[in-house]
Protein backbone atom coordinates (compact mmCIF):
# COMPACT_ATOMS: atom_id res chain seq x y z
CA UNK A 1 0.00 0.00 0.00
CA UNK A 2 1.21 3.55 -1.23
CA UNK A 3 -0.53 6.63 0.80
CA UNK A 4 -0.83 9.32 -2.33
CA UNK A 5 0.60 12.30 -2.41
CA UNK A 6 -3.18 14.08 -1.83
CA UNK A 7 -3.12 11.79 1.07
CA UNK A 8 0.32 12.65 2.63
CA UNK A 9 -0.21 16.52 1.59
CA UNK A 10 -4.09 16.67 3.54
CA UNK A 11 -1.90 15.44 6.68
CA UNK A 12 0.20 17.82 6.00
CA UNK A 13 -2.38 20.62 5.88
CA UNK A 14 -4.28 19.78 8.78
CA UNK A 15 -1.06 19.77 10.79
CA UNK A 16 0.23 23.28 9.02
CA UNK A 17 -3.57 24.78 10.44
CA UNK A 18 -3.18 23.29 13.72
CA UNK A 19 0.03 24.37 14.31
CA UNK A 20 -0.61 27.95 13.36
CA UNK A 21 -4.10 27.69 14.65
CA UNK A 22 -4.77 31.13 16.28
CA UNK A 23 -8.16 31.75 15.79
CA UNK A 24 -7.17 33.52 12.80
CA UNK A 25 -8.07 32.94 9.12
CA UNK A 26 -4.68 31.56 7.50
CA UNK A 27 -4.48 32.44 3.60
CA UNK A 28 -3.68 29.38 1.01
CA UNK A 29 -0.67 31.10 -0.12
CA UNK A 30 0.89 30.76 3.37
CA UNK A 31 0.04 27.04 3.76
CA UNK A 32 1.02 26.62 0.07
CA UNK A 33 4.39 28.00 0.95
CA UNK A 34 5.21 26.30 4.14
CA UNK A 35 4.34 23.07 3.06
CA UNK A 36 5.52 23.40 -0.81
CA UNK A 37 2.25 22.24 -2.52
CA UNK A 38 0.80 23.98 -5.15
CA UNK A 39 -2.01 26.74 -4.58
CA UNK A 40 -3.93 25.26 -6.78
CA UNK A 41 -3.09 21.32 -5.69
CA UNK A 42 -3.52 22.97 -2.19
CA UNK A 43 -6.86 24.41 -3.09
CA UNK A 44 -8.37 20.42 -4.39
CA UNK A 45 -7.49 18.85 -0.93
CA UNK A 46 -8.54 21.63 1.05
CA UNK A 47 -12.28 21.40 -0.37
CA UNK A 48 -11.92 18.09 0.34
CA UNK A 49 -11.05 18.53 4.33
CA UNK A 50 -13.82 21.40 4.01
CA UNK A 51 -16.53 19.41 2.81
CA UNK A 52 -15.75 16.37 5.52
CA UNK A 53 -15.73 19.71 7.98
CA UNK A 54 -12.23 19.11 8.74
CA UNK A 55 -11.66 22.66 7.59
CA UNK A 56 -13.23 25.97 8.40
CA UNK A 57 -12.94 28.62 5.03
CA UNK A 58 -14.05 31.87 4.54
CA UNK A 59 -14.15 34.33 1.40
CA UNK A 60 -12.69 38.19 0.88
CA UNK A 61 -9.69 40.08 2.06
CA UNK A 62 -9.43 38.44 5.39
CA UNK A 63 -10.41 34.97 4.36
CA UNK A 64 -8.27 32.09 4.39
CA UNK A 65 -8.57 28.40 6.22
CA UNK A 66 -8.85 27.11 9.52
CA UNK A 67 -8.91 23.99 11.58
CA UNK A 68 -12.77 23.62 12.20
CA UNK A 69 -12.55 21.35 15.81
CA UNK A 70 -9.61 20.58 18.22
CA UNK A 71 -6.54 18.99 16.53
CA UNK A 72 -6.59 16.11 18.95
CA UNK A 73 -10.25 15.06 17.42
CA UNK A 74 -8.49 14.15 13.71
CA UNK A 75 -6.40 10.77 13.58
CA UNK A 76 -4.12 10.78 10.55
CA UNK A 77 -6.58 7.80 9.72
CA UNK A 78 -9.98 9.52 9.16
CA UNK A 79 -7.82 12.15 7.35
CA UNK A 80 -6.47 9.14 4.78
CA UNK A 81 -9.64 7.80 4.51
CA UNK A 82 -10.85 10.90 3.91
CA UNK A 83 -8.16 10.99 0.45
CA UNK A 84 -7.61 8.04 0.51
CA UNK A 85 -10.66 5.56 0.77
CA UNK A 86 -10.07 2.39 2.39
CA UNK A 87 -6.74 1.32 3.41
CA UNK A 88 -6.65 -2.21 3.18
CA UNK A 89 -3.89 -3.42 2.53
CA UNK A 90 -5.70 -6.51 0.41
CA UNK A 91 -9.42 -6.23 -1.42
CA UNK A 92 -10.62 -9.30 0.02
CA UNK A 93 -10.81 -7.04 3.68
CA UNK A 94 -12.49 -4.08 1.81
CA UNK A 95 -16.08 -5.19 2.64
CA UNK A 96 -17.58 -6.21 6.05
CA UNK A 97 -18.19 -9.57 4.73
CA UNK A 98 -15.26 -11.24 2.68
CA UNK A 99 -16.23 -11.76 -0.60
CA UNK A 100 -13.74 -14.03 -1.87
CA UNK A 101 -14.29 -17.21 -3.06
CA UNK A 102 -11.03 -18.83 -0.69
CA UNK A 103 -11.53 -16.96 2.57
CA UNK A 104 -12.31 -20.01 4.20
CA UNK A 105 -9.08 -21.95 2.62
CA UNK A 106 -6.59 -19.06 2.59
CA UNK A 107 -3.69 -19.54 4.78
CA UNK A 108 -2.31 -16.09 4.23
CA UNK A 109 -5.46 -13.93 4.70
CA UNK A 110 -4.29 -13.89 8.08
CA UNK A 111 -1.07 -12.14 7.34
CA UNK A 112 -3.36 -9.71 5.37
CA UNK A 113 -5.54 -9.34 8.83
CA UNK A 114 -2.58 -8.55 11.24
CA UNK A 115 -1.26 -6.02 8.54
CA UNK A 116 -4.76 -4.22 8.24
CA UNK A 117 -4.92 -4.31 11.90
CA UNK A 118 -1.20 -2.88 12.50
CA UNK A 119 -2.32 -0.18 9.88
CA UNK A 120 -5.19 1.02 11.20
CA UNK A 121 -3.76 0.71 14.96
CA UNK A 122 -0.71 3.20 13.66
CA UNK A 123 -2.82 5.54 11.86
CA UNK A 124 -5.76 5.57 14.01
CA UNK A 125 -3.51 5.94 17.00
CA UNK A 126 -1.88 9.64 16.17
CA UNK A 127 -3.84 12.64 16.03
CA UNK A 128 -2.92 16.22 14.23
CA UNK A 129 -2.83 17.31 17.93
CA UNK A 130 -0.11 15.04 18.67
CA UNK A 131 1.70 15.88 15.42
CA UNK A 132 1.45 19.54 16.08
CA UNK A 133 2.95 18.80 19.65
CA UNK A 134 5.96 17.09 18.31
CA UNK A 135 6.62 19.63 15.76
CA UNK A 136 6.14 22.39 18.22
CA UNK A 137 8.37 21.11 20.35
CA UNK A 138 11.26 20.17 17.75
CA UNK A 139 10.62 23.60 16.14
CA UNK A 140 10.19 25.56 19.26
CA UNK A 141 6.99 27.39 17.77
CA UNK A 142 5.13 28.78 20.75
CA UNK A 143 1.91 29.82 18.93
CA UNK A 144 0.08 26.67 19.47
CA UNK A 145 -1.50 25.18 22.28
CA UNK A 146 -4.02 22.83 23.35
Amino acid sequence: MKISTKGRYAVRVMLDLAVHNTGEYIKAKQIAERQEISEKYLEQIISVLNKAGYVKSTRGAQGGYRIAGDPEDYTVGMILRLTEGNLCPVACLEDEVNQCRRCDTCETLAVWRELDEAINRVVDGVTVGELARRQTEREGIMNYSI
